[in-house]
């Protein structure tokens, strides 16, 4: 089974990144890890800057398909899981 354990953690919220502390199972840690390697990926593909590739891919739903989708999407190459998130946002609304 999962163990619980708290982890330090770094929110994104208007004002920036901030530190919190919360609750989380090895598995909501190792999906965090992956949307967080993902999200940098995805702004060093596009000359993003980290904040601009998260609120991108927040608003046209790349966080929440990595989330739903993180079993399938972490077997897969960063170039496909880039691919997919470019092809996503852009159905989404998204021009990048």
């Amino acid at each position: 089974g999962s163990e619980n354990s708290i982890e330090d953690v770094f929110i994104i919220n208007g004002d920036g990144w901030k530190k919190g502390r919360c609750e989380m199972t090895k598995e909501d840690g190792n999906i965090l890890d992956y949307i967080v390697v993902c999200i940098s990926e995805f702004a060093s593909e596009y000359g993003m800057h980290m904040r601009d590739s998260y609120q991108y891919l927040s608003r046209y739903k790349g966080i929440e398909f990595l989330k739903e989708f993180y079993d399938v999407e972490h077997t897969l190459s960063f170039h496909e899981v880039l691919n997919d998130l470019t092809v996503l946002c852009r159905k989404n609304g998204g021009t990048v």
